[in-house]
Order: structure tokens, then C-alpha cells, then sequence
């Protein structure tokens, strides 16, 4: 699996590639901790290129959103597939992380 992190004005934009599996997930966690401890105003997940994420998966995004609000930042996802958005739907994670449409709707939020 890739991860694509980038600067997107006070956002960081971290997006996964393939797939968020037990293998992937304690990497896959790190970077997302340390884009919530670089981040000004908020991290936001771009899902348009994960096929999948496993329950190892949901633990990355959910330790990342509680130190998020611990350090007073956003958490989001967006462009989620429809596969990973049922997981998300399923595991109630989509109540746990805001879910956004796209980078812009998550960055305006």
C-alpha cells in the first residue's frame, strides 16, 4: 500500500492506495498520527484510491481521530468508495469520522 501525503493550505491530505488491510494497518496508523501532530486546522483521508479497509483498517482511522481531537484538529474521510462506505456504514464509523464527498467539502466543514 501507498500513502500520498501532501499540504493543502492549513489541511493535511493523506491518501491511502489500495487496500487497508492487518498488514497495512500499523503503518498505515503512524502516518495518519503524524499528520494529525504536523496538521494546523485538520486531517483529511482521501479514500478515492482505497479498494478496501479491514477492521485493523477502522482502528487506524480510529485512533487517528481521537488524537485529533485530543490536539483540537479535524479528522475527516472523503471520496469513499462504495465498498469502504458500507464498512464505514456498518461499523458506525461513519459516526465516529465525518464522512465528506470530497476534499473540498471536508476542508470547508
Amino acid at each position: 500500500m501507498e500513502i500520498i501525503t501532501r499540504t493543502e493550505g492549513r489541511f493535511i491530505i493523506v491518501e491511502p492506495c489500495g487496500r487497508l488491510g492487518f498488514d497495512e494497518a500499523s503503518a498505515t496508523q503512524l502516518d495518519f498520527e503524524q499528520a494529525v501532530e504536523r496538521a494546523e486546522a485538520g486531517v483529511v483521508v482521501d479514500c478515492a484510491s482505497l479498494s478496501y479497509v479491514s477492521p485493523a483498517g477502522l482502528r487506524a482511522f480510529l485512533v487517528a481521530a481521537k488524537a485529533a481531537e485530543t490536539k483540537g484538529v479535524s479528522f475527516s474521510a472523503c471520496s469513499l468508495g462504495s465498498d469502504v462506505a458500507s464498512v464505514f456504514t456498518i461499523s458506525g464509523f461513519d459516526r465516529i469520522v465525518p464522512i465528506f464527498d470530497s476534499i473540498s467539502e471536508a476542508t470547508a466543514a
